[in-house]
């Protein structure tokens, strides 16, 4: 009995759960970790897109493929280039050693590049990532979790390939327009002028 709950014990501790630790205070590791990963989750539903928005983001708006998202003070202007998917556009990032943060990424047929400049006192956070793009202005205190919270959201943006050839199409949104008066009537009616006539 007493091997069996040793051999229990053993084998409850050598399977235990992987834990992978963001370190938030590194702008690289936060996104080396959260990009490496293969995220499947969505609760954000578009034309042609889907892609998930962690805890703590709150969706605001959306213009069409510009959506407006919202967290701790910081608003995230993310735009989703449905047509650089469709055609597959590469792009083309020259690391820039005068800014506080530039970086050329790239994860597997992935790439973008991440790029922080100062402007006065606050800082300009370019995330470009799976053919979309995040702005965000925040102040220095709140750049690791901007580009963290950006990576999430960048790294599960999944397209709809049917749906965004369908949108390129002349067609798609043409609609047909109906003048209608609502004062004039649509059968023709004899006058009162007439029946005395006859």
């Amino acid at each position: 009995m007493k091997k069996k709950i040793l051999v229990l014990c053993l084998l409850l501790l050598m399977t235990g759960c992987t834990i992978v630790r963001i370190d938030t205070t590194s702008i690289d590791n936060i996104v080396d970790v959260v990009l490496s990963k293969d995220n499947s989750l969505y609760n954000r539903v578009g034309i042609g897109y889907k892609y998930y928005v962690p805890r703590g983001v709150t969706y605001i708006d959306s213009n069409e493929t510009n959506d407006r998202l919202y967290s701790n003070g910081v608003y995230y202007y993310l735009y989703l280039n449905e047509i650089g998917y469709y055609y597959k556009d590469s792009i083309k990032y020259e690391e820039k050693t005068y800014k506080y943060y530039s970086r050329k990424i790239q994860n597997g047929s992935k790439i973008g590049y991440l790029e922080i400049t100062k402007k006065k006192n606050l800082y300009l956070i370019e995330f470009v990532y799976n053919y979309a793009k995040i702005e965000a202005l925040v102040p220095l205190d709140d750049i690791e979790m901007t580009v963290l919270n950006s990576s999430y959201i960048l790294s599960t943006i999944k397209y709809n390939k049917n749906i965004i050839k369908l949108s390129l199409d002349d067609g798609f949104l043409t609609t047909t327009e109906e003048t209608y008066d609502e004062f004039t009537s649509k059968k023709e009616s004899n006058s009162f002028l007439n029946y005395e006539k006859e």
